[in-house]
């Protein structure tokens, strides 16, 4: 009986560890990190919560998942060894196509779910994000049906039943909260990615705050209306933000790191939008984009609004500093 009571409480000790440890509710600030370059970088853990390894892909048979550069997402793996970081596999991307055929069918959903679980497991991962953009829509090359929608929220089902309560399973959406069932797919997610990027080109910002005359499609007040409005609590909702800009044909490097750099443009505010352009000589607007100001008024409207944390794309577009990264950092977990 001892030996019983014993291993019980051994077990008790070392399945939590085993499990992962995602359910702590806490403060939320992710990277993606992409493995298209030729080399890696890898990423300051100590201002980071998540890391979202880019990408994933459905594979040819629309049964599974096929990785790209998997040695780089084990060196991911790795950090976890000296540092409290979650390492999630991220899906998709913007013309990764596969999804709807993998959704369409039950069989084709559980094995794939099934891959996905045996991913988990061999490379010690924390969970899955799926970025399939988008559900119903054929905008980025990629095939669509009518009924993605609804097979989006089966996937997902099966995805958490797969995954059971232990593993992250989260996805990333359009800033305005289209092609998915939010209501539906809620009990099953943890955590929800809001893209608020790429919504518009220059004159407009691809990622403004509030709504002013030179903000985009949406801001990001918009899609969390949207989110919200949708059925996903403002708890599961994370605030993606561009390291990055959109600007005019020709203008060159956008990446922050780059833009920094940059001695034959001027920058500008507007305080209405929260949200930093760069002008030509002709004051024209050749460029939208994010820096600290405008990042530190997005961590302000995290917290005033409930929403779990942010999310950037992506880690390596910031400058050698870490500027942006570390105000995110402050700003979300530092209030």
């Amino acid at each position: 009986m001892k030996r019983v009571l014993i291993l019980g409480c051994l077990l008790a000790l070392v399945l939590p560890l085993q499990a992962g440890k995602h359910k702590d509710n806490g403060p939320v600030v992710a990277a993606y990190v992409t493995g298209w370059n030729e080399t890696m970088e890898l990423p300051d853990c100590t201002v980071l919560t998540h890391i979202n390894y880019a990408f994933g892909n459905v594979n040819k048979t629309y049964d599974g998942v096929t990785i790209q550069h998997p040695e780089r997402l084990r060196q991911l793996v790795e950090l976890k060894k000296n540092n409290d970081i979650y390492i999630v596999l991220s899906i998709g991307g913007w013309t990764a196509g596969g999804f709807s055929e993998m959704a369409s069918t039950d069989r084709r959903r559980k094995a794939f779910a099934k891959d996905c679980k045996r991913i988990v497991k061999d490379f010690g991962l924390d969970g899955i994000d799926i970025d399939w953009e988008y559900p119903s829509s054929n905008e980025a090359g990629i095939s669509s049906s009518p009924a993605d929608i609804d097979n989006f929220t089966l996937l997902m089902k099966e995805l958490r039943k797969a995954l059971g309560k232990s593993y992250l399973l989260s996805c990333a959406t359009i800033a305005d909260a289209r092609y998915v069932d939010f209501k539906a797919i809620e009990p099953y997610v943890d955590l929800v990615n809001i893209m608020m990027y790429d919504v518009d080109n220059p004159p407009y910002h691809h990622a403004a705050l509030y709504r002013s005359e030179m903000s985009g499609r949406v801001t990001a007040q918009e899609a969390l209306q949207a989110h919200l409005d949708a059925g996903m609590p403002a708890n599961k909702l994370v605030l993606g933000v561009p390291f990055y800009g959109r600007s005019v044909k020709g203008f060159g490097d956008t990446s922050y790191g780059a833009l920094k750099k940059r001695t034959d443009v001027t920058r500008r505010w507007d305080d209405i939008a929260k949200a930093p352009y760069l002008v030509n000589d002709d004051g024209e607007c050749v460029c939208t984009y994010e820096d600290e100001e405008s990042l530190a008024w997005k961590c302000k409207f995290i917290h005033e609004t409930g929403m779990r944390g942010a999310m950037y794309w992506e880690y390596r577009c910031d400058d050698e500093v870490g500027t942006l990264r570390n105000t995110v950092w402050n700003g979300v977990m530092k209030p």
